[in-house]
């Protein structure tokens, strides 16, 4: 996913995005609520599109709509009671985006991806926090908010500004220079607007010693922490990927980043599946993680035995020897090794330990209602521990045997459930998750069968 960028300013927002141009969005019923906002965009066949959601961390909400007049365009907008709405006019593929960065309780983006909950600014959410399955929340140091009236000074000149129209308003037009002359017309504006935040409360900007210059750093200081290439990270820009984080500011036509957004973007680096990988594959001489390296080695020597100490198969590499039959046979014998000794690379008797646990668990989640109506149909199985189960029974049908046997003792124990209906259970989550023929499930599952007793 690429980062997106808002393209103006609704005349009626609260918290105006610096540099960016204002925008007419007299034509959307902002002042309705969001259902009205999302009605805009909901009708069919248009090609158009709108939606609104509450926010619970906050009582706010946040919405979206494609531009009744220009269907290349769309609006976002966030409100939070006490703070006012954010009104952002961006390119329509764009809104679905912006509304789901705008899913907690975050309110403004500004510098880069700097980000403001009402109270605090945090620096752009990089480093993933896997307990709270969330970005790890990092506050920007000594961090002061910038309002409108903090740069309203009286120099500005509303006449020399204007305000757009989304019909002739073009994404690509450059920005305007003389920005504070647009806030202050912006500003004009909203004394028009009936119950609009004092200028004190509305946000503009942040100002942070991590975002002074002397803490900006360029493009190759910045592939030189992450360890690529100056042209590696301007290729994964061009790209737009995301993984870069996006500049705090352009000095000169290039892009800027605060040192402390670099030092997480590293580290974000080193978290991830493939800075972990190669983490754990540091000296070896293929980058391989330590068990694939045991597995090499493994086999290394078993193939250089069967390649060229046995002297039947060495005299296979004799000119007259090198034919498509023999290259065959010589693959299958060496596919066969590694076949016949997976009990080499999986530890089985854990592994079956692990299997057991899995699907005990799940059970467990319909186990007590099952035992209560009598209809051992309700215990099933998640999807990976299914498809799980399936694979160790493919492998290793002998010690899938004695698990599964396991399995149905400890059901019987805790709940009741007799052996032959946790079997039924476990055959039939199988059958629509698992890889074994119809015929090998069958046979597989007749020879766990409980004996029924002939007295």
């Amino acid at each position: 996913m690429s980062h997106v960028l808002p393209l103006a300013n609704g005349l009626r927002t609260d918290h105006p995005v610096p540099g960016l141009p204002f925008v007419d969005d007299s034509h959307l019923p902002l002042d309705e609520g969001p259902e009205a906002i999302e009605a805009v965009g909901r009708h069919e066949a248009s090609g158009m599109w709108g939606r609104f959601d509450k926010n619970r961390a906050d009582d706010g909400w946040r919405a979206f709509t494609t531009d009744p007049k220009k269907h290349s365009l769309g609006w976002s907008v966030r409100y939070r009671p006490g703070h006012g709405r954010t009104v952002l006019l961006m390119r329509d593929g764009d809104t679905s985006h912006l509304h789901s960065q705008w899913t907690g309780d975050e309110l403004l983006f500004r510098a880069g991806g700097y980000w403001w909950n009402g109270q605090t600014w945090y620096r752009p959410g990089q480093v993933w926090d896997p307990i709270t399955q969330d970005y790890d929340r990092r506050k920007a140091r000594m961090a002061v908010t910038v309002t409108a009236a903090d740069m309203l000074d009286g120099r500005a000149d509303p006449a020399r500004a204007y305000v757009g129209k989304v019909l002739t308003f073009d994404p690509d037009a450059a920005r305007p220079d003389n920005w504070l002359d647009h806030l202050a017309l912006w500003a004009e504006r909203r004394q028009e607007q009936e119950n609009a935040l004092e200028l004190e409360r509305c946000v503009v900007d942040v100002s942070s010693p991590e975002l002074t210059g002397a803490q900006l750093i360029g493009a190759p200081e910045m592939a030189e922490l992450g360890g690529i290439s100056a042209s590696t990270l301007r290729a994964y820009i061009s790209r737009g990927n995301s993984e870069v984080p996006r500049p705090q500011a352009v000095v000169g036509g290039r892009d800027q980043w605060a040192r402390a957004v670099a030092d997480d973007w590293v580290e974000a680096r080193q978290r991830s599946y493939e800075g972990i990988g190669a983490a754990m594959s540091a000296g070896d001489r293929d980058s391989l993680s330590p068990g694939a390296a045991e597995v090499r080695d493994r086999f290394a020597a078993d193939f250089q035995h069967t390649l060229f100490d046995r002297p039947d198969v060495r005299k296979r590499w004799v000119l007259r020897h090198r034919n498509t039959e023999s290259v065959t046979e010589i693959a299958d014998q060496l596919a066969w090794s590694v076949a016949a000794s997976l009990n080499r690379i999986i530890p089985t008797q854990d592994l079956g330990r692990v299997v057991q646990k899995a699907v005990m668990l799940d059970l467990a989640d319909y186990a007590e209602e099952a035992k209560k109506e009598e209809v051992w149909s309700l215990l099933n199985l998640t999807l990976p521990v299914g498809k799980m189960l399936d694979w160790y029974i493919r492998c290793f049908p002998g010690e899938a045997y004695a698990t599964i046997g396991e399995i149905q003792r400890q059901a019987n124990d805790a709940w009741g459930v007799p052996a032959a209906n946790t079997l039924r259970v476990l055959r039939s989550e199988l059958s629509l998750d698992g890889k074994l023929t119809d015929e090998q499930r069958e046979t597989y599952f007749a020879l766990l069968k409980p004996h029924e007793s002939t007295d």
